[in-house]
């Protein structure tokens, strides 16, 4: 028998107030964080969407193993453990703790990038691709070509394109193919098994490093054990460690299925190349058995990377998402189909088709999305990815999204609902959406700290 009722598998023990605000309050406050909702403070969002990143709720013995944590400076007791959970998912002999996953790939592709080298994705994040074209190397992306609604696996990797371009390239000036499980950045689409084998093949036939980026590796493994043929029977901690298994390299951001809200590693199964990377970590983290990591951190990772593998777990984490991805849809809501793992993505070109993609549409749902209903989100197109030609205009991004990232553990059904009405106020307002300009911005992701004004006086008022 189903419910509608979704059942969190968890009781509340200890609560955090939301401090409730006004539309007027919350125009205010968009102003003056320069309408970017980075740049706003926690007490000021009502429902915070931003991110899924560090944002979980720990569990009780997550905290009750912090109260074990060793904090000697070298091998530590805490390390040993966090060492061991991670060698039974990934099963790489040489890994290197970080502060969080973007340090694990500075350290790599810091050290396997240089100008005329090319890495290649089904989608690089935000922060990968920063750090590879920081070293002056490419970054392409070639996600499988897919508009399909009951296509299950739209984050795989074109692997016709990916041998393609290896042999246009050359294999020697290729740093290393990146498989991001799930695609963050294309939708939150899950990776097949299917395909993330043949990506190896192709990967070791031209002896091209494969690093699989598995910060949400639990997630994508409940993909393909409810959808991909053949794996019903096995459970989601081994499907993942069978994913590893056709990997050279592990990156992490344990921020997300590591269930922590600090910490990150990086596992290889090359020595020469894990020797490298040790000698970046020491200079940038700290010392190999800590990294950038307290002992108390490393405790809890170590318990929160058998955690979420946990059946009942992922089944409420991934209903929860459909439940809201699938009642936005059923409005109306231009939603990514179907909907991924950890959040859910509203294309906002077609949500607003008035707001040409120059003026940033992704920026304006955003900002209506805090004004209407304290919601804060992120931009996920030419904001974060759109670069200017040499005349300074601008190059779109592939895709205009937004992304609503449901931290772990943290919101209840209720919530949900309530974003729900929040979008159907959105519906029915969608001419008080002004576009934007960018007015300041850095060089290297610019989404983070840009400011912005509105295309029009009004907008910036509204409510």
């Amino acid at each position: 028998m189903k419910f509608k009722t979704i059942i969190e598998p968890f009781r509340i023990k200890m609560v955090e107030s939301i401090k409730l605000t006004t539309p007027e309050q919350r125009v205010r406050f968009l102003e003056e964080a320069h309408y970017n909702p980075f740049l706003l403070t926690s007490e000021q969002v009502l429902i915070d969407f931003l991110t899924d990143s560090g944002t979980s709720a720990m569990s009780k013995e997550q905290w009750a193993a912090m109260m074990l944590g060793d904090e000697s400076y070298a091998g530590a007791t805490s390390w040993f453990k966090l060492e061991k959970a991670i060698h039974d998912l990934t099963g790489m002999p040489y890994i290197l703790p970080t502060h969080q996953g973007r340090a694990a790939e500075r350290i790599l592709y810091g050290y396997l990038g240089e100008p005329g080298k090319t890495f290649i994705s089904n989608t690089h994040f935000d922060t990968t691709r920063a750090n590879i074209e920081f070293t002056g190397a490419e970054a392409i992306d070639i996600p499988v070509p897919s508009t399909s609604v009951t296509d299950h696996f739209k984050g795989n990797l074109d692997t016709v394109q990916l041998e393609k371009l290896i042999l246009s390239k050359g294999a020697a000036n290729v740093a290393a193919v990146i498989l991001t499980v799930t695609n963050n950045s294309g939708g939150g689409q899950p990776v097949s098994m299917q395909n993330a084998t043949e990506v190896s093949r192709i990967c070791r036939q031209y002896q091209v490093p494969m690093i699989l980026d598995g910060c949400r590796i639990a997630e994508n493994a409940y993909f393909i054990h409810n959808y991909e043929s053949g794996y019903t029977d096995i459970s989601y901690k081994e499907i993942a460690i069978r994913m590893c298994e056709l990997a050279d390299g592990f990156v992490m951001s344990a921020k997300k299925d590591g269930m922590v809200n600090m910490g990150g590693f990086l596992a290889l199964r090359n020595k020469e190349l894990a020797d490298e990377c040790k000698n970046l970590l020491i200079i940038t983290e700290g010392f190999t058995t800590y990294g950038g990591l307290a002992g108390r951190d490393m405790e809890a990772l170590a318990v929160g990377l058998e955690e979420v593998f946990n059946p009942d777990y992922l089944h409420y984490r991934m209903v929860s998402t459909a439940y809201l991805g699938d009642h936005l849809a059923a409005m109306g809501v231009p939603v990514v189909l179907p909907v991924g793992g950890h959040a859910v993505y509203i294309d906002a070109a077609a949500f607003y088709p008035n707001i040409p993609v120059d003026e940033y549409p992704g920026q304006a749902l955003v900002c209506e999305l805090y004004k209407a209903g304290g919601i804060r989100s992120v931009e996920v197109g030419s904001v974060m990815f759109g670069k200017y030609d040499a005349q300074g205009k601008l190059i779109p991004a592939a895709k205009e999204l937004v992304r609503l990232a449901l931290p772990r553990r943290v919101y209840t059904q209720s919530h949900l609902d309530y974003v729900i009405e929040v979008f159907e106020y959105l519906i029915k307002n969608k001419e008080k959406a002004s576009g934007y300009r960018i007015t300041q911005e850095p060089q290297f992701l610019r989404h983070f700290t840009a400011y912005f004004e509105p295309m029009s006086v009004e907008a910036s008022v509204s409510s």
